[in-house]
This record gives C-alpha cells, sequence and structure tokens, in this order.
C-alpha cells in the first residue's frame, strides 16, 4: 500500500518538525512551558511591602501578578513605576527551583528612574552608568536563610544574563542581559 502525495507530505513534515524539535535546547521549553504555575514571592526591605503570586499560569503571564510585581519594584525614591522585563521574574522562578527553596526573595533594588541611578553612580564605582535597571531588566535580591554564596552559584549556574556579587553589601545582582559575571 502506498501513501498519497498530501499524506506522505504531512508525514515528512512531521518527522522534520520533530528534528527540528528535538534539537532545540530543553530549556527554552522549561521557560515557555504550559503546565502548571509559577509562584514568586517578594519583600521590597526599602518600602516594608510584600507581594506574592502565581505570574505563569496556563501557557500565559497574569497581568495582575505582574502588575503587583511591578509596583513593588519601582524606584521608591521617585516613586515611579516601570514595567519590569518577564524575563526577570523567569530569572528569579528558575533561581528558586535550583536552590529548592520558595523563600520570600527580599528586592534591594529593582526599577530605577535614570534620576536615582544617576545619583547612585556618583555615590559608588559599583553602579553602572547605562544599568540594566533602567530598563527594568534587572534586580538586586537576597534570599534569607541561604547563603549567598549560594544564591550567586546557583546564578551563575543557570548562564541566563548578567550575575553580579556584592557580598558586603549583602544582595547578588540579576539580569536578563548578555550572559557576564563580576
Amino acid at each position: 500500500m502506498s501513501l498519497s502525495c498530501p499524506i506522505r507530505r504531512q508525514l515528512l513534515k512531521g518527522i522534520g518538525g520533530a528534528a527540528v524539535v528535538s534539537l532545540v535546547p530543553t530549556q527554552a521549553f522549561a521557560s515557555r512551558s504550559t503546565q502548571g504555575s509559577r509562584f514568586l514571592s517578594f519583600y521590597n526591605i526599602h518600602t516594608g511591602e510584600h507581594q506574592q503570586g502565581i505570574y505563569w499560569e496556563k501557557g500565559g503571564y497574569v497581568g495582575d501578578t505582574l502588575a503587583s510585581f511591578n509596583n513593588l519594584m519601582r524606584d521608591h525614591r521617585q516613586n515611579i513605576e516601570a514595567p519590569m522585563d518577564k524575563r526577570v521574574f523567569d530569572i528569579i522562578y528558575q533561581l528558586q527551583q535550583k536552590l529548592d527553596t520558595d523563600k520570600q526573595v527580599h528586592v534591594i533594588s529593582g526599577y530605577r528612574s535614570p534620576k536615582t541611578n544617576a545619583m547612585l553612580a556618583a555615590r559608588s564605582n559599583g553602579v553602572a552608568k547605562k544599568s540594566y535597571h533602567m530598563k527594568g531588566m534587572a534586580v538586586d535580591l537576597c534570599i534569607p536563610g541561604l547563603s549567598l554564596k549560594d544564591v550567586r552559584e546557583a546564578a551563575l549556574q543557570l548562564n541566563l544574563g548578567g550575575v553580579g556579587y556584592y557580598p558586603k553589601s549583602g544582595f547578588i545582582h540579576v539580569d536578563c542581559g548578555p550572559v557576564r559575571r563580576w
């Protein structure tokens, strides 16, 4: 029995598609999984605010939860809110998965306005003049109860963006820019 041309073409397309899919890294599927949900809990050390919720569910981001996270991560010095890049939340979620913890993440700095960033850069050599914080693409954080060194190591192993280590200040920096470390 021979297959007709349209059926044969569909079969070959299916096999070709399966071959292409097998070449895509599994991490890409994990970060866009339609299975389950993703929960995060935050505490802003400067404002004392807490926010928690499911930010990813049924294959998509949950707008109300992201809005509450954006508010918590606002520039508290200027009281200016900006949308955070969703990949930042994915990095934090994957970091918690790697560390096998669901402990609340303490936010030291999320979004920074250009005015705040310039003020901080004038005070310290450790603040980039073109910081990813100004683009909503970075968070400085710690997870109480976990070694800062372990959190840094886990972030580096994710290989998902920039990782800065500030042991004297008690936090790490993660961003969704190019992979690099300092």
